[in-house]
């Protein structure tokens, strides 16, 4: 049996890609939660783990070589984990090439236009003073419903993102995707996403994944957890 990984992990969606992969790929973990509304991402002793100062990364005491690692950025975890497993990647270059620009997409797009719909139109209006502002919850709102209108085209021709087989790429857009409803979208535009979405949530693994923790998810912040959330520092 391997040594656990160490997890560094909050119940968000970018913390669910890791702890879905860890579940997936039957990996031993133990996790560290960093609560992002108390301001645990900025701590010393996780900005020497993730200097960005987002959550989630990880420790591998059995690490290239053998010697420990850590990493950070959700993608580069994902990546990380795949490669030390062999599973989830790919089998062939022309696989992982479509594993890794659908990855990419997730990275460079879908998560951020989806985490800028989440805190536009679910938390700034109830910032202190309240920012509700029209342009930017239609400006994100229109351009999630744009990329969903991507992923369901690519997957009315396969069975998950890359292809035929499961891989990293789905666990890092299904992260972000079942949170459609907080992005104020109509899931019935999108049939292709939808029945995906409903296989991956019937995996037993990927369904201990999103629970990790999910009790301390919370679908608004106080002042406080603003400043520590939204902050510049």
């Amino acid at each position: 049996m391997p040594a656990p990984i160490d997890l560094h992990y909050w119940p968000t969606p970018n913390g669910w890609k890791v702890s879905i992969a860890l579940e997936e790929m039957d990996l031993p973990y133990t996790v560290h939660l960093v609560d992002i509304g108390a301001g645990d991402q900025r701590r010393p002793e996780f900005l020497a783990l993730s200097p960005n100062g987002r959550m989630p990364a990880i420790t591998d005491p059995d690490g290239p070589d053998g010697a420990p690692i850590s990493i950070f950025e959700s993608g580069a975890i994902l990546q990380y984990l795949a490669r030390k497993t062999g599973r989830f990647c790919g089998r062939i270059e022309r696989e992982r090439i479509a594993v890794d620009q659908w990855l990419m997409w997730q990275m460079g797009g879908l998560g951020p236009m989806a985490g800028q719909a989440h805190h536009f139109l679910r938390y700034a209006p109830d910032m202190t003073p309240p920012q509700d502002i029209p342009y930017a919850k239609d400006r994100y709102r229109s351009e999630v419903a744009r990329l969903y209108g991507v992923l369901d085209r690519q997957l009315a021709q396969s069975e998950h993102v890359a292809g035929p087989d499961l891989t990293i790429a789905d666990m890092a857009i299904f992260s972000w995707a079942r949170l459609w409803q907080r992005q104020d979208q109509d899931i019935e535009n999108f049939p292709h996403m939808k029945r995906w979405l409903d296989a991956l949530e019937a995996r037993p693994a990927t369904a201990r994944g999103v629970a990790l923790h999910l009790d301390k998810r919370q679908a608004s912040a106080d002042r406080d957890q603003q400043k520590h959330m939204f902050g510049s520092r």
